[in-house]
């Protein structure tokens, strides 16, 4: 049985958790507060979910999600996370992060921060182009014809592949964008970003919570990582 560990029990980290815990896997959570902040949490999920340290979730997992902000992943353990395969979350928002010059000048896309950080870890860029809400709304059993497709990046074939039977295994199809050079093109401000799985792209911001997600298949996504074009952080206002 899989072991899934995830630092973060945020809204992103609990929503993968909730679907690993349907789909049958074991889950250790981990957060910044400690183990015992995370007891509400792993009640709710049930007895295949228990609390850790981020250490001992990076340890326990057979693929470890890290589902923290941007300014966090310095604190992340690296030795336990040597040789695993991790699916990082992460995005850049400069009102949240601060300026962070290498992600303005576009020297690097967020992915290759993270990789800078957690040496030898295998690094494959997931789920940060979804909103927490639409994750387990567009969840569906393989094969369903109304399943969404997730974009991964990453430099180790081997771990996209670890990636991809996992995200299937959620309830999503994933489509390879690249390596982690070619993220940008589901990060933030990008045509592969969020938005494309709103039931209406017109709702406000404040309203998105409201609605239910679009389906979004791997032919459209495709499209859109296609179509994408990079905007330079340091224009963009939030």
């Amino acid at each position: 049985m899989t072991t899934l560990g995830i630092i973060g029990s945020g809204h992103i980290g609990a929503a993968v958790a909730r679907l690993a815990v349907a789909a049958g896997m074991q889950v250790v959570l981990a957060n910044s507060r400690g183990p015992e902040t995370l007891a509400r949490l792993t009640g709710e999920l049930g007895p295949s979910a228990t609390a850790g340290t981020a250490e001992e979730a990076a340890l326990a997992g057979d693929v470890v999600v890290t589902a923290v902000p941007l300014t966090a992943v310095p604190s992340l353990p690296v030795a336990a996370l040597r040789g695993r395969t991790v699916l990082d979350t992460s995005n850049y928002y400069p009102r949240r992060d601060g300026r962070i010059t290498p992600l303005d000048t576009e020297e690097l896309t967020t992915g290759e921060l993270v990789r800078q950080h957690l040496p030898g870890a295998r690094l494959v860029k997931a789920f940060n182009n979804i909103l927490a809400h639409h994750i387990p709304q567009l969840a569906r059993p393989s094969a369903a014809p109304d399943r969404s497709a997730l974009p991964i990046a990453g430099d180790d074939g081997d771990a996209k592949r670890t990636a991809a039977a996992l995200i299937d295994r959620l309830g999503f199809d994933t489509v390879d964008a690249g390596p982690l050079a070619e993220s940008w093109r589901f990060e933030p401000e990008s045509a592969a970003y969020t938005r494309l799985y709103a039931a209406d792209p017109d709702v406000p911001r404040e309203r998105l919570f409201d609605v239910p997600g679009l389906p979004v298949p791997a032919e459209g996504l495709r499209t859109a990582l296609a179509h994408a074009q990079r905007v330079r952080v340091a224009n963009r206002t939030y």
